[in-house]
């Protein structure tokens, strides 16, 4: 089937609850996707940053291949080999001392706030049913009424209410609003390092270290989302390194699996995550066998092909690069690492258009908050692919 006849049934059949540009992919190799026609794009989107690997890392297929023909799920009621082998390995990596597993971004950070919930009222003695979290403005955790009761963003939570409680929302950015939320119940502060809903946005230089300061000292649990800012993105295993800070709770999924299977993770102390018992919060799917081989093999290529060091050198260049490009339409040019925000003036009449423009000249890439073209290839890229969008970046802008 052609492409429109494949558009035309998604619109008649699937719920409209994405707007996606009209190429239908039907392979990826590395940084490059082809459409059903046969069009060679480059992605510059990585699934949201899920195939940071690379599409169909060879690696990353063998692994699936392989598990596939021994087990693929069993029960958390039984053990599976996997499972102790992915905890520690995943713990040692990011220096935590346990991990518990779930699928999707949303279910790891539906964890986070659980655990801070019933740490807040096990350990911290907050009275019971009043605890409360503290979250920015500008915030994208995740789809779930739990979740979109505390985002800003009007297409997320209109006619999705009642909305859950419990939630304080301030200034992205603003360490004197959040010193001045905390409350006797104020158990947790959840917060994007790098927020990449909102348009690649960088707090202020400092900001993140304070916060984890301020916490520490009003006994706060810091949790990091780090689920689309993790894994290399940012040109660090961890966003919230670039600061030299240590988050309580963290949450990644994504790029945890290569793309390749759903796979999230939330990883804390045994303090906080040692408070729950068996049968106080599960997944069906979380730790099986699949998702763990996957998963172990997607964490070794991101050390074992120095992907983190090639998102931090390619990122620092791509910077130059767009902020010298003479352009009548960008206003700013924000990220870190290979994950860059391009921020259009009112003038320019909307971000689509130029993802639309881009598209054309064999780029896929992500409009986001009307003026902002998100731009996040997957970190495999190489010099000579990076010059490549270059080029028809500056086409398209300049």
């Amino acid at each position: 089937m052609d492409a429109q006849q494949l558009i035309s049934m998604e619109e008649k059949y699937g719920a409209r609850n994405y707007h996606p540009l009209d190429v239908v992919i039907e392979k990826g190799k590395g940084v490059w996707v082809w459409d059903v026609e046969g069009k060679k794009y480059m992605d510059c989107l990585a699934a949201y940053s899920a195939v940071n690997q690379g599409h169909c890392h060879p690696r990353l297929i063998e692994a699936m291949q392989k598990q596939a023909e021994k087990l693929t799920l069993t029960s958390r009621a039984f053990r599976n080999n996997l499972w102790p082998l992915f905890a520690k390995e995943l713990c040692e990596l990011l220096d935590y001392e346990m991990v518990l597993p779930m699928n999707s971004g949303a279910e790891a950070v539906e964890t986070a706030i659980k655990a801070a919930r019933k740490w807040g009222y096990k350990v911290k003695g907050v009275e019971q049913n009043q605890a409360e979290i503290i979250v920015c403005n500008g915030n994208f955790h995740g789809r779930t009424t739990t979740i979109v009761s505390f985002a800003d963003d009007p297409s997320s939570y209109e006619h999705y209410g009642p909305y859950t409680p419990g939630f304080k929302i301030i200034e992205y950015g603003d360490a004197e609003a959040l010193e001045k939320a905390i409350g006797k119940n104020t158990v947790a502060f959840l917060i994007e390092p790098i927020q990449g809903e909102a348009g690649v946005v960088v707090p202020p230089a400092g900001f993140l270290k304070k916060a984890a300061e301020i916490c520490h000292q009003n006994r706060v649990l810091l949790i990091c989302d780090e689920i689309q800012s993790g894994l290399g993105r940012t040109g660090k295993m961890l966003a919230s390194e670039h600061e030299g800070v240590k988050p309580d709770m963290v949450t990644i999924g994504k790029a945890l699996s290569g793309g390749m299977y759903p796979v999230s993770a939330t990883l804390a102390g045994s303090d906080i995550l040692g408070v729950f018992e068996p049968g106080s919060h599960g997944s069906t799917y979380g730790g099986n066998p699949m998702a763990c081989a996957v998963a172990r093999e997607a964490i070794k290529i991101l050390v074992e092909e120095n992907l983190l060091d090639n998102a931090a050198t390619l990122g620092e260049y791509a910077f130059k690069e767009l902020r010298a490009m003479k352009s009548p339409h960008v206003e700013q040019v924000r990220g870190k690492g290979l994950w860059i925000g391009i921020v259009l003036n009112e003038n320019a009449g909307g971000a689509r258009k130029f993802c639309k423009a881009l598209q054309h000249q064999g780029i896929l890439a992500k409009d986001t908050h009307e003026n902002t073209i998100r731009l996040a290839p997957p970190l495999v890229i190489n010099k000579e692919e990076l010059d490549w969008a270059l080029e028809r970046l500056e086409n398209v802008l300049g």
